[in-house]
């Protein structure tokens, strides 16, 4: 009966629009039969006569003023009774003040009570209302039938959890979900009902969870507290529930919220921090209108470093870089931004110290970010030398390079890999902190060290090679049940980065709060619960040991250092003393002229650098 009664087809604006004009005229008659006891005086119909084409008129042309009959019946909302309450009151208030106006003057060709008016008022309003509620009620019940096959919780029973009740509402047909409902913690909404949705604690969501009665979790609350999400999710994953997450409301299309943009949550999404509050203005009085230079500038630290110092509209920003495709594809970007003018991207290789000079040379930065680096620990363990001619020799060329062109500030962007190195990767690393230390002694350029760990998505990290393997069917590799890694997000990092440039003096090395390290099998498990799956049936997770050069727990701080506060509670100073002498940079010099000399690198990382352990893993 009701698939009779509901077409499957939208009704054209014209019907829906007739159908309003019904309304009212059946509206106005009613509240004159109520006005006049049922007996309308045969003066009053003379006025009418006149009266109803002014009205039928004005109230087509608010109905098509506040286009009333847009929005799509069975998907009425919160906005559609808003544009329909204020049509009704516009005219209705017309007609008050021509009443009023007409009063004063003492001559009113259509006199019509304010009791009438009210009446039609309250009777078109509610009427237009309801039956679109009505139609919209028959529409969900005709679609609740037995195919349902996702049963759907909101957290969140406010205005962005009703958005993503209409989102679902709107795709029940075709998609066989049925929202069962809302969970929240203020004590104020718990046990009442949205539109017959009970609001839950999530102490009783957690039953219906064991309970196997929920399918997915929508996390409807835009700026959610981290701690509330972590724990949400948490209890989801443990029962098996998927969670999914609601987009910013500036990603909505036309202010609307759609099904489809409602997305599978990203381990990102759990592993990031609160937001980090940054003073932007000694950034900004440091990068604006100034020329600066970023090494590696294709790179995931690189590039982000690109996308914010723009925002800090730098007079002319210099991106260098060895890797043609990915220079190609930041290019693609900063079109498609519309500030491919504002940077000047060249293919160059650190190691080419001559190249680096003549560019910066030409060039005359204000600032150079350095942040080319090979990365990979395994790589670099089967060649030392290239680690070093990149990693320590390509440093001391760009920084030298900087000093040479006269530039006042060279920052350096280092790892968590360099303190107490157990690779040759971390070992370069710290080698060309010591660099640059030994030449801040004495330099007019001021340079300042960051240093922190893992960031989240970056080329070749743990958790995009996390997710090819579970796209795969597994097994995903895990180095070793108990190893941790610190994480924290690219534009988090690069924030803090530029955050510590501008408070850096000389030869400052800073060590960014990390927070809590997480141990990778942990992360392992999350990512295979977020993808609806069951370690040991889904898929599989395989302990593959300890590769070469890898720490069971990575450090930020060697032993020999210590930390000290500074303004910012998130970027802390390490007391790091130069130890490197002159006569060391000349034996680092010469090696770089071996081209190729794999255990004379070595040899010179382990007399170097004391703490260096090639052989250690823990």
């Amino acid at each position: 009966m009701l698939n009779v009664l509901l077409p499957k087809r939208h009704a054209p604006r014209w019907i829906v629009t007739v159908v309003d004009i019904s309304v009212s005229i059946l509206a106005l008659y009613t509240a004159a039969l109520l006005r006049f006891e049922f007996r309308i005086p045969e003066a009053e119909w003379m006025i009418w006569k006149a009266f109803l084409p002014v009205f039928i008129t004005a109230r087509l042309a608010a109905f098509l003023l506040f286009s009333t009959s847009a929005g799509i019946i069975r998907h009425t909302g919160l906005e559609d009774v808003k544009r329909i309450a204020m049509c009704t009151s516009a005219v209705t208030l017309v007609f008050a003040s021509a009443n009023l106006i007409a009063a004063q003057l003492g001559n009113a060709p259509y006199w019509i009570p304010f009791s009438i008016l009210g009446i039609e008022w309250i009777l078109t309003t509610a009427i237009m209302v309801s039956s679109r509620w009505v139609v919209k009620w028959l529409y969900l019940q005709n679609k609740r039938h037995p195919g349902v096959k996702t049963h759907i919780a909101i957290y969140g029973a406010g205005e962005a959890g009703l958005l993503a009740k209409e989102a679902i509402d709107r795709e029940l047909g075709e998609s066989g979900m049925k929202l069962i409902a809302f969970i929240d913690d203020d004590r104020n909404k718990i046990g009442k009902k949205i539109e017959g949705i009970d609001i839950l604690n999530p102490h009783q969501a957690e039953m219906m969870f064991a309970d196997g009665r929920v399918d997915q979790m929508i996390l409807s609350i835009q700026n959610l507290d981290k701690e509330k999400r972590r724990v949400m999710v948490d209890l989801a994953l443990r029962h098996g529930v998927r969670p999914l997450d609601v987009p910013p409301v500036e990603r909505w299309i036309n202010g609307a919220l759609s099904f489809g943009q409602i997305k599978e949550l990203r381990i990102e999404d759990l592993l990031g921090r609160e937001p980090i509050e940054l003073n932007s203005h000694p950034i900004h009085e440091n990068m604006h209108g100034k020329r600066v230079v970023v090494t590696g500038a294709a790179g995931s630290i690189g590039s982000e470093l690109v996308r914010q110092l723009l925002g800090y509209q730098p007079a002319v920003l210099l991106a260098i870089d060895q890797a043609e495709t990915p220079m190609h594809d930041l290019h693609l970007e900063l079109v498609q931004l519309g500030v491919e003018a504002t940077v000047d991207l060249q293919i160059g290789d650190v190691r080419d110290a001559e190249q680096i000079h003549d560019t910066l040379q030409s060039f005359q930065p204000d600032v150079v970010f350095h942040a080319a680096a090979y990365k990979h620990v395994p790589m670099m363990e089967k060649q030392p030398w290239q680690a070093f001619d990149t990693n320590a020799m390509g440093s001391l060329n760009v920084l030298m390079a900087a000093e040479a062109s006269g530039c006042p500030r060279f920052i350096f962007i280092s790892t968590d890999k360099a303190v107490n190195p157990t690779s040759v990767m971390g070992a370069t690393k710290r080698l060309a902190e010591l660099l640059v230390l030994q030449r801040a002694a004495t330099s007019k350029t001021q340079c300042v060290i960051t240093r922190f760990g893992n960031v989240l998505g970056s080329n070749g990290s743990v958790i995009p090679l996390f997710k090819k393997q579970i796209e795969a069917g597994g097994p995903i590799t895990v180095t070793d049940k108990e190893v941790t890694r610190y994480f924290m997000t690219i534009p988090e990092a690069v924030s803090l980065v530029l955050e510590a440039a501008a408070l850096g003096k000389q030869d400052d090395v800073f060590v960014f709060d990390m927070g809590q390290s997480i141990k990778i099998m942990d992360l392992a498990k999350k990512m295979i619960a977020l993808a609806g799956m069951e370690e040991g049936k889904d898929i599989e997770v395989a302990i593959t040991g300890l590769r070469p050069g890898e720490k069971m727990h990575e450090e930020l701080l060697s032993k020999r250092e210590s930390l000290l506060p500074t303004h910012h509670p998130k970027i802390m100073r390490a007391n790091t003393p130069p130890s490197l002498k002159a006569m060391d940079v000349e034996r680092i010099i010469a090696l770089s002229q071996t081209k190729g000399a794999h255990q004379e690198t070595l040899s010179l990382l382990h007399a170097l650098i004391p703490e260096y352990s090639s052989h250690k893993n823990g």
